[in-house]
């Protein structure tokens, strides 16, 4: 039997168009086979123009394939389809379709849902700008329902803190999010809020994962109902560890500034608006005020009333400085301090802290320094600068008063015997004493300073121009000398020193401080000169000397150098035959302006300023060098002598300086011979021969220098390793006519032989001299009448030519 084909469903419009909605009847492909009208003005279109497949190009991607897959199910189905209009408005209808098997076709009726899908679409957005603000708002964030307390809401920051998520905090109890026993200690809290329908806040500690400790501020805001009733709580926590960390900081400094207060030295005062406000024990020890008579009064009021400008500028002007003021304690006394202020936060305010010290021993000690630098440790007398100071006032106030002044030089003769003999600690006491007694000799305007070692000086201002005046000084120096050398008692002996003592007097002597001590110091020389403990008074024409000193002094630091110093020599006979037995070595210095000098034109200058020491060791350099020449020449001239100065003898390289000149292998032993002034040997007798014996020890000679004229004890003399001594030439000069030159001469010949010692007599220049000298027994001879000082190249062709003439001599 034929299949009956199923009829479709009638198509008639006006049935369609009296449905209440959207319909549309759709093939089992999805084409529009009828529309209503509604349909149609809902996309914005034909009758026409809405059958086939045409309509579903108003459809979103998603949802066409979606409505084309539930087509093809062939079961009913209710789904939300996106619908692009034709007026270009997006629009959402919910569709609800149902099979015709019996007509193979879907009946579809569309509902719009658009508004509605803005709608929940604009509450979501805002749920999500909420949820945005609340997970990144500094806070946490909570929503607790009152019937049960259960969570509706939390933030990330909240949930996290608990350690949940936005999600799984939800429905869970406030006491399962915070836990029973902080839910305990909050739970009146919580009443509170409950009960009365107002905010609540508290803080408590809330321990972190990490082990530290959080201080939270949570504030319980009431969720009211439309009666009134409280239906929920919002929750809000604040983390509010800084502040608490920030306070104890505060809090802790607070108490460390206040135990520092306490235990420091240095006085602290704190002060706002010029009000004392706090003060520590030092202050009050300093002030001699309490705490409580200071709190509350100015600052002014403790300043000394000279130092109230300075203080009260400081601070107006509100600066952090350092000054130095005065207080005034509570005696009245003044307190010299250091002020040392800043400006802090002290209990949340602005407020001036001022550090106080005492700076009494500060004062003190600068006027210690300052003492010392202008006086004299050993003595407290005034030092060098000072007195030059007081010199160069005393001065300017004579010439403004027409009035004159005398300066008075004054040095200790042989000190340094006294230090090297009984010690330096005996040498202080008795310049403390010298001191103390020019002081006591003087008037007390007068000035008296130590300007160094074992000089004073003494300035005698206020002097009236008259010419009596100067008898005045010469009566203080008097007076000076006689205080001065009577003995002082030092370790149970008494000792004594002289001085000397130069006087230059102004105006006269001198325009200027340093050229008026400069005077005195010549005269003062003037007076060593002439016998010691005296006194002189300044003649320009010591300035005249002083000055050629000078410039010779400067040509002979230049000598050296220019080889402008020269040996002669003078040959020394054997008495008895006149054979040559030696030579003397004697300085001349070719002066470049003043030709050839002679020693005593230079020597005392070269000595005085320490030149006779490379002097000195230049000439024992060359003799020796000339010793060593001869010898290996085969001349016999052996010992070559040298005059050696006292700088040069007592320096302590001398030995070292001698020993170098000598070769290693002894071959100069005999060489040299070393002459020295009686004066030299007795200054030191116990040194001096421990060093001649070391000098002996290298093989050199020692002679004895213008004996007869330096009044040494033979005593001493027989104890030193002496070879030869030489009869001054003052001795000879009036031989054989003088009957005390005779009587000398013959009694230093027998003591010489008496001893073991050569005799040899300077400055034989007659035939007279030299028979009488031969007769008494005399070894050597030197002098004019066998040859005048030669130069070395002369003295070797004088020396051959002797030699030539009188084979063996």
């Amino acid at each position: 039997m034929a299949a009956v084909p199923t009829p479709p469903l009638r198509d008639d419009v006006s049935l369609w168009d009296a449905m209440p909605g959207m319909l549309v009847v759709l093939g089992a492909d999805g084409a529009a086979v009828h529309a209503n009208a509604e349909f149609c003005a809902f996309l914005g279109v034909t009758h026409q123009a809405a059958l086939g497949a045409a309509w579903q190009a108003c459809l979103g991607g998603s949802s066409r394939e979606a409505l084309l897959a539930s087509l093809r199910c062939h079961e009913p189905f209710a789904m939300e389809l996106e619908v692009q209009r034709t007026q270009g408005q997006l629009a959402w209808v919910k569709c609800t379709a149902r099979w015709l098997p019996v007509h193979l076709q879907w009946v579809c009726l569309w509902h719009d849902f658009t508004d509605s899908k803005l709608a929940q679409a604009s509450a979501q957005a805002q749920a999500g700008l909420f949820r945005l603000l609340a997970d990144n708002v500094p806070v946490l964030i909570a929503y607790y329902r009152a019937g049960d307390f259960k969570c509706q809401f939390a933030n990330k920051e909240y949930a996290r803190t608990f350690g949940r998520d936005e999600r799984s905090i939800l429905g869970l109890t406030f006491s399962e999010v915070i836990g029973e026993e902080a839910a305990r200690r909050i739970e009146p809290e919580v009443e509170l809020m409950l009960r009365e329908r107002h905010p609540v806040s508290y803080e408590r500690k809330l321990p972190s994962a990490g082990g530290a400790t959080r201080w939270i501020e949570v504030n319980l805001l009431p969720h009211l109902g439309a009666e009134g009733e409280a239906v929920g709580a919002f929750v809000l926590i604040s983390d509010i560890t800084k502040h608490r960390l920030a306070e104890r900081a505060v809090r802790e400094s607070e108490e460390r500034l206040a135990k520092f207060m306490q235990a420091t030295a240095e006085g602290i005062v704190f002060h706002k608006d010029g009000l004392i406000t706090d003060a520590n024990p030092p202050v009050t020890d300093l002030t001699g005020f309490a705490v409580d008579e200071m709190l509350g009064r100015k600052t002014l009021d403790f300043i000394a009333p000279d130092h109230v400008g300075k203080v009260a500028a400081v601070i107006a002007s509100g600066q952090e400085t350092a000054y130095e003021s005065v207080l005034i304690d509570k005696f009245g006394q003044r307190i010299p301090v250091e002020f040392i202020v800043r400006t802090m936060l002290r209990n949340g305010e602005r407020m001036r802290m001022t550090i106080v010290r005492d700076i009494r021993d500060r004062y003190a000690a600068q006027a210690r320094i300052n003492h010392l630098a202008h006086h004299d440790e050993l003595t407290g007398l005034p030092n060098r600068m000072s007195f030059m100071e007081n010199l160069e006032n005393s001065m300017a106030a004579a010439q403004e008063n027409a009035q004159r002044l005398a300066l008075l030089f004054i040095d200790l003769d042989h000190f340094k015997r006294v230090n090297d003999s009984l010690g330096h600690l005996v040498g202080d006491t008795l310049l403390r004493t010298v001191g103390a007694r020019i002081v006591a000799c003087l008037r007390a305007t007068d000035i008296v300073a130590r300007f160094g070692g074992d000089e004073f000086m003494v300035l005698l201002p206020g002097l009236s121009t008259e010419p009596a005046q100067r008898g005045a000084v010469e009566e203080v120096a008097q007076k000076l000398l006689a205080a001065i050398e009577v003995p002082v008692n030092a370790e149970g002996r008494p000792i004594s020193v002289t001085p000397s003592i130069g006087i230059a007097l102004y105006p006269g002597d001198g325009d200027a401080p340093d050229q008026l001590v400069k005077h005195a110091d010549s005269a003062m020389y003037l007076a060593k000169a002439r016998g010691r403990a005296n006194y002189q008074f300044f003649d320009p024409a010591m300035a005249t000397s002083a000055y050629a000193a000078l410039v010779m002094e400067g040509q002979l630091a230049q000598a050296l150098e220019r080889g402008e110093f020269e040996l002669y020599f003078q040959p020394q006979v054997r008495a008895s035959d006149g054979a040559l037995v030696g030579a003397e070595a004697l300085i001349r210095w070719n002066h470049p302006e003043r030709g050839r000098l002679l020693p005593d034109a230079f020597i005392p200058v070269a000595e005085s300023q320490r030149l006779m020491l490379p002097i000195g060791q230049w000439v024992l350099e060359e003799a020796a060098r000339c010793a060593l020449r001869w010898q290996a020449m085969g001349l016999g001239v052996a010992p070559v002598a040298v005059n050696l100065s006292t700088v040069q003898f007592q320096h302590t390289g001398f030995f070292d300086a001698v020993a170098r000149l000598l070769p290693a292998d002894g071959s100069g032993k005999g060489l040299l011979e070393l002459e020295l002034t009686e004066r030299m040997l007795m200054d030191d007798l116990i040194e001096v021969k421990r060093l001649l014996v070391r000098l002996k020890a290298l093989g050199l000679r020692i002679s004895v220098d213008d004996f007869g004229t330096g009044y040494s004890s033979l005593g001493h003399l027989k104890e030193l390793p002496i070879d030869k001594v030489k009869i001054d030439r003052s001795f000879v000069h009036d031989l054989p006519s003088n009957g005390d030159s005779v009587a000398i001469a013959r009694a230093i010949i027998q003591m010489g032989r008496s001893m073991g010692m050569t005799v040899i007599a300077e400055g034989v220049e007659t035939e007279p001299q030299r028979e009488f000298l031969a007769s008494q027994g005399c070894d050597e001879l030197q002098g004019l009448l066998i040859s005048r000082p030669l130069p070395a190249a002369e003295f070797e062709a004088w020396t051959l030519a002797r030699r030539a003439a009188k084979p063996g001599t």
